[in-house]
């Protein structure tokens, strides 16, 4: 395992991070493993020297957390790991239970730290972007959290460019913690963040750990032959909509070449292309299995031609740009 600095920060994160959204409850999602397969998984990962791990209050409503804390911190030496979390979506009916208020995110981030069994989160995150936040309040209440030592460092998630250079901006000129991270759909079959995100990030030197290196396992295998169909196949509605364009079978296609010439799998090379992208410091994968997380550590071996990374680049279509920026 390689261990790369975070971004700017003097921390230092293994060069895979494992995404703990499958760990929680099937009553969630149908995929979602419980917490005796994730004591598996989450062993494998540390035998194979992974020390960074990514959850969120919203997974399973909490319950990812707390798996995470039980298999994980109550395992290992906590200053041996960087534990990553987010909040901002929905996790009560009221309207102040979302959100980046200073009020939502106090109780956030508390609840998050007595589901994970800790006294502090390494890196603390916003979640799904609203565009109706008012940015001073978002930085201001970040840096607070950070003073608190409730968080060490904080990061975003799919926010928009330009609110991603106001935040900067805004902390600099308040003397602030800022911003260290972003994490963001990045993958061969979607590249929006390279229009203005990526090249924003790499520009202020903050750490890219993107999610969906693998688009959700849509790259994984071709989703139209029926013998690829899995649980989550058949009940993920969000790859379902973001990843059956007649261009992402393209991609998919184009990958799967990639892979038949170096012998390895279709995930495995999405994986590696993302890897290989300027300024990536730590991809976000999701396993369902111990073989899962040997195939990602093993990825990180694979060298990309430029030919191979032209095929897959030239297969992709564009979409449109979202309220997320990307």
């Amino acid at each position: 395992m390689r261990y790369v600095k975070f971004g700017r920060s003097n921390l230092k994160v293994s060069q895979l991070c494992l995404g703990a959204m499958g760990f929680g409850s099937s009553e969630w999602r149908r995929w979602v493993l419980d917490a005796r397969a994730a004591h598996k998984i989450v062993g494998r990962a540390l035998d194979l020297g992974i020390n960074f791990f990514d959850t969120c209050d919203f997974y399973s409503a909490g319950e990812s957390e707390r798996i995470l804390g039980e298999v994980l911190l109550r395992r290992v030496p906590r200053d041996s790991v960087v534990v990553a979390t987010k909040a901002g979506n929905p996790m009560a009916s009221h309207c102040n239970g979302r959100g980046f208020s200073r009020k939502h995110l106090f109780d956030a981030v508390d609840a998050s730290l007595r589901r994970l069994g800790t006294d502090h989160v390494d890196l603390f995150q916003t979640h799904i972007w609203d565009p109706a936040t008012d940015l001073d309040e978002l930085v201001d209440a970040f840096a607070d959290i950070v003073r608190s030592g409730k968080a060490l460092y904080v990061g975003a998630a799919t926010m928009p460019a330009w609110s991603m250079a106001l935040a900067l901006s805004k902390a600099a000129v308040k003397h602030l913690p800022r911003f260290v991270s972003m994490q963001c759909e990045y993958n061969p079959a979607h590249r929006e963040c390279e229009r203005e995100l990526l090249p924003l990030c790499r520009h202020e030197g903050l750490a890219l750990i993107p999610f969906s290196p693998m688009a959700r396992g849509f790259l994984a295998a071709d989703r139209r032959d029926p013998a690829n169909t899995t649980v989550r196949t058949q009940s993920d509605d969000y790859t379902t909509k973001h990843y059956h364009r007649p261009a992402d079978f393209t991609v998919f296609e184009a990958v799967a070449t990639v892979a038949e010439r170096h012998g390895r799998t279709a995930a495995q090379i999405s994986l590696a292309w993302t890897l290989a992208q300027p300024g990536i410091t730590s991809p976000i994968f999701g396993a369902t299995s111990e073989e899962h997380v040997d195939a990602a550590v093993a990825a990180l071996g694979i060298e990309l031609a430029p030919d191979d990374i032209a095929l897959i680049a030239g297969a992709y279509a564009p979409r449109p740009l979202t309220g997320g920026g990307h």
